[in-house]
């Protein structure tokens, strides 16, 4: 089961990710953030700090929205990674191509940075 709570401010949108990303529901996790950014939006934050599980699949969403942002200027980035998480971005080499913040705090500074 996957979750995805947006709100915006200033120009930039913040997703609250919650639960796992699979492939049984990678297509309503993917729907769901696409759906939520706006020509308007500058960057988008992803929150992951409730996400307990990413498959290959969803790793897949997230570059394809990194690359559809990237291709309309905007800024995107991770927080709040957990451990397990962490080292599957970085396993994956997803750390070195997806910039990924400590908290929301610092990924909110950072996207609004510039």
């Amino acid at each position: 089961m996957i979750e995805v709570n947006v709100e915006r401010q200033d120009g930039i949108l913040s997703a609250m990710v919650m639960g796992r990303i699979d492939g049984s529901n990678v297509m309503q996790f993917e729907e769901s953030v696409k759906g939520a950014i706006e020509e308007g939006d500058r960057a988008v934050v992803l929150d992951m700090e409730h996400l307990t599980y990413i498959s290959s699949a969803g790793l897949r969403a997230i570059l394809m929205t990194a690359k559809l942002l990237q291709n309309r200027n905007a800024k995107f980035m991770l927080c709040s990674l957990s451990r397990s998480i962490r080292e599957v971005f970085e396993v994956s080499g997803f750390d070195k191509i997806i910039n990924i913040q400590p908290d929301r705090s610092q990924a909110i500074a950072a996207a609004a940075g510039s």
